[in-house]
């Protein structure tokens, strides 16, 4: 290999290793305080927001599984959460990745310490195989953002199929 060669290698992996540190420092520092690995915010973050005075939305579960389903087929599932704050938690919307998911909630005010319910229902009417849809909640929460995932593995006949 000649020597100009030999430069421009060494210039390409300088800026791969480069740009792979800051990759790596951006993403640890995004996701330090972000989760305890459960889709819950870190406690100590959460007390602090708390004592300011806001809603906090907390799920029992961040994710359902609606296993194997006959195409078809309209499934639902209700995810249930809690007010965690210290002011009433008021949902703004729920929206999802695709017109088969279709997310209810109560509209009313959530007072401190109440629970209250989300349900998703998904219709696998010209679904076919593994499908992953996601829910964002937006409310008035320390966490303005919330994802819910629904999976579910549609199939043309579930007898066929096991």
């Amino acid at each position: 290999m000649n020597q100009l060669a030999q430069n421009n290698m060494r210039h390409i992996f300088n800026f791969v290793i480069k740009a792979f540190s800051v990759f790596l420092v951006v993403v640890v520092a995004g996701s330090a305080g972000c989760t305890n690995g459960k889709g819950e915010a870190d406690s100590s973050s959460e007390s602090s927001r708390s004592a300011k005075g806001n809603a906090q939305l907390v799920f029992t579960e961040y994710e359902h599984d609606f296993g194997k389903v006959t195409q078809g087929e309209k499934v639902a599932y209700v995810f249930k959460f809690e007010n965690k704050g210290t002011n009433d938690l008021i949902i703004k919307s729920a929206t999802t990745t695709c017109g088969c998911t279709v997310p209810r909630y109560d509209k009313n005010p959530v007072k401190p310490g109440d629970t209250g319910t989300l349900e998703v229902e998904f219709n696998t009417a010209g679904r076919e195989g593994i499908q992953t849809k996601m829910i964002t909640v937006a409310s008035n929460a320390s966490i303005p953002e919330v994802l819910l995932r629904i999976r579910a593995e549609v199939v043309t006949n579930i007898n066929n199929n096991n």
